[in-house]
C-alpha cells in the first residue's frame, strides 16, 4: 500500500464516533476489509448502525489503547483471521481543557496515556506487520499538534509528542517500506468535543483564569459551530489508504491548513502569541 493501493486489511482505532466511525465506514465502502475497534462495545451501536446503512461489513472489536493486552490481542485476530495488516489509522484519543494551575499532574498524565503512549503502544504492535505488507500508518492528530492552544496545555502536549514521535519515525519507517502520515483536523462536529472533562462551575473560588477560561469557551463555541462535518473529515482520512503515497502532514480541510501555517511560517513564535492571547478577551 505504499505506492498505488489495492484493498487490504485496515486497523483503525477510536470508532465509535466522529472522525473514526466515518474513517473505518469510508474504508469499508472503498472496499477495504476493515477492523473498527473501541474502547468498549458498549459504543458500538452508532457505528452498526452506520455500516448498515452504507451497505458494508465492519469486523467490531475493543482496542483500550491503555490496555496492552486488548492492543496485542486484537493484532492476533487480524493476523489469524486475514493474514495481513496493511494498514494502521490511530484516531483513538480523548479530548482535555484546563490549566496546570488548577489540576494536577495525575490528570497530565492521563491526557499523555491515551493520547501519546496509546498511539505508540498500537504503532509499535502494528509495525513489523506494517513492514512485511510495506503498508501505511496513518495518524490523526490535530491542529493542536501543531499550535499550542490556551486551556489545552496537556492535550496538545501529548498531539506535539505525537507529531514529533512519527516525524523523528517516518524516515525510519520508510527505509522498510511503510509510509507515516498525520492528519491534522481543525474544528469537527463530533461528540469528541462533548468529552473534554469540563465543567465551568468546578472552578477553584477567586480563579485568576476564570475570565480567560470564559473568553476562551466563547471562542471555541465560534469554532465549532462553523465546523467540519466528521463524515468529511473521516472521507479524508479513509482516502489516505488509496493512491499515491500521500505526504507525512496533511490538514483535513482549508480552515486547517490556514491555522497550521501560521505556525509552520512563525519563526519567533510571536504570530501565534498574538492570535492564542486574543482568544481570551
Amino acid at each position: 500500500m505504499s505506492g498505488p493501493a489495492v484493498p487490504g486489511t485496515v486497523l483503525v482505532t477510536g470508532t465509535s464516533s466522529g472522525i473514526g466511525l466515518q474513517a473505518a465506514v469510508a474504508a469499508a465502502r472503498a472496499g477495504h476489509t476493515v477492523v473498527a475497534t473501541m474502547r468498549t462495545l458498549e459504543g458500538a451501536r452508532a457505528l452498526r448502525s452506520a455500516g448498515e446503512t452504507a451497505g458494508v461489513n465492519l469486523d467490531i472489536r475493543r482496542l483500550d489503547v491503555t490496555e496492552p493486552a486488548s492492543i496485542t490481542e486484537v493484532i492476533a485476530h487480524m493476523l489469524d483471521r486475514y493474514g495481513r495488516i496493511d494498514a494502521l489509522v490511530n484516531n483513538a484519543g480523548a479530548g482535555h481543557v484546563g490549566t496546570i494551575e488548577n489540576e494536577g499532574l495525575d490528570v497530565v498524565r492521563a491526557v499523555m496515556e491515551v493520547n501519546f503512549f496509546g498511539v505508540v503502544s498500537v504503532t509499535r504492535a502494528a509495525l513489523p506487520h506494517l513492514r512485511q505488507s510495506r503498508g501505511r500508518l496513518i495518524t490523526v492528530t490535530s491542529v493542536g499538534g501543531v499550535v499550542g492552544q490556551p486551556f489545552s496545555e496537556a492535550y496538545c502536549a501529548a498531539k506535539f509528542a505525537v507529531e514529533g514521535f512519527m516525524e523523528s519515525l517516518a524516515p525510519v519507517a520508510a527505509t522498510a517500506g511503510v509510509t507515516v502520515t498525520v492528519v491534522e483536523p481543525g474544528a469537527v462536529a463530533s461528540s469528541f468535543v462533548d468529552n473534554v472533562g469540563l465543567d465551568p462551575r468546578a472552578s477553584p473560588p477567586n480563579d485568576p483564569y476564570a475570565s480567560a477560561l470564559a473568553g476562551y469557551l466563547a471562542r471555541a463555541a465560534q469554532s465549532f459551530s462553523a465546523a467540519q462535518s466528521a463524515e468529511s473529515a473521516g472521507a479524508f482520512v479513509a482516502a489516505l489508504l488509496d493512491g499515491e503515497r500521500p505526504p507525512f502532514r496533511v490538514q483535513t480541510s482549508d480552515a486547517a491548513r490556514a491555522f497550521v501555517g501560521v505556525k509552520l511560517a512563525d519563526a519567533d513564535g510571536s504570530a501565534v502569541q498574538r492570535m492564542t492571547t486574543a482568544w481570551l478577551d
